[in-house]
């Protein structure tokens, strides 16, 4: 097998484009889970927001690409404002129930017929990020080094996407440790004790929906920009699911928890892939056990099966403390 081959894949799928959008929305469930405790299982909707925030603004409407990033990220605020009204005096499992369901209406809404003249419909959007990649500054060829070599539209991509998560970070750890992030985390253990010191317990934990709602959005739009489309199929629960993913494996309520959980998570599938096939090339495993058609499956039941052994024995993650990740039911 050519494992030079293997492991330069590898790790350029650990730094890919994918590990950087599943990192943003992974740093907004932080924030709104890790941190505050709120059970957010449809940060696919806000990612689709700001996805679908810049394709609308720019392909329907005409607007420009800057525009579409301030429509997307308002839309993303507003959709936190739709399902944190009426859900975040209620206990932590009704937040749940109605982000999965508004995560299924928004790629419903985008795919349906009738407001095909606006999201594309099944088809989707496409071709809205000419003005994004007329900033590039690279010049045509390879750039980075050693292994992590890519295109320069994949690059200038990487650039500003891991600059949003550089930025991410920051924020989040500013924030965190500031009096806003103390009130947050003080929700999160005990939501009474804060109240009855006057805190606006509902107020902070819109803030929060909010804050990690634009995160979700800033994965949107490096999806979106990344693929120079945007299709409703692409935005359903796996989407969610593997932000979570990233976030447990590098652990909740840690700054960079969700940063490595990304990077790690690409790059253990990718492995496990190429391993797989060059395996199957290599040495003819038998077609009872697997064979190409089956190996896009077998990756995630091998991947799926080491993190479940995590759960069981590290639940906090990797980074995580026992103590972050309790949430008391409410």
């Amino acid at each position: 097998m050519d494992w030079s081959f293997i492991f330069r894949n590898s790790a350029q799928a650990a730094v890919g484009v994918e590990a950087c959008y599943f990192a943003l929305a992974a740093i907004g469930l932080n924030v709104q889970f890790g941190y505050t405790g709120l059970l957010n299982f449809g940060q696919v909707a806000f990612a689709a927001s700001g996805a679908y925030g810049i394709a609308v603004a720019v392909t329907t409407y005409g607007l420009s690409f800057w525009a579409g990033l301030a429509f997307g990220i308002f839309a993303a605020i507003m959709l936190a404002l739709v399902l944190g009204v009426p859900t975040l005096r209620l206990r932590a499992d009704y937040l749940a129930i109605t982000t999965i369901a508004a995560g299924e209406i928004v790629r419903l809404i985008a795919n349906s017929e009738y407001f095909r003249p606006t999201f594309g419909g099944a088809d989707g959007l496409q071709n809205f990020s000419n003005r994004f990649y007329a900033l590039n500054p690279y010049s045509p060829g390879q750039h980075g080094f050693w292994i992590f070599k890519f295109d320069s539209r994949v690059f200038w991509t990487l650039t500003i996407g891991w600059s949003l998560v550089a930025l991410s970070c920051l924020l989040v750890f500013l924030l965190m440790r500031s009096p806003w992030g103390r009130v947050v985390k003080a929700i999160r253990e005990d939501e009474d004790a804060v109240r009855s010191l006057g805190k606006n317990v509902y107020w902070y934990k819109m803030q929060s929906l909010m804050l990690g709602g634009v995160f979700g959005a800033f994965a949107g739009m490096v999806f979106a920009t990344a693929n120079q489309s945007v299709v409703p199929n692409n935005y359903g629960t796996l989407f969610t699911f593997t932000a979570y993913v990233a976030l447990i494996l590098g652990g909740p309520a840690r700054v960079f928890g969700p940063v490595v959980g990304a990077i790690i998570f690409q790059g253990v599938l990718q492995f496990t892939d190429n391993v797989l096939r060059q395996a199957d090339n290599t040495y003819g495993l038998p077609e009872w056990l697997i064979d190409n058609t089956k190996i896009g499956v077998v990756r995630f039941i091998l991947v799926g099966t080491t993190l479940v052994l995590l759960m069981v024995f590290r639940p906090q993650g990797i980074f995580g403390d026992k103590r972050e990740v309790a949430i008391r039911d409410r």
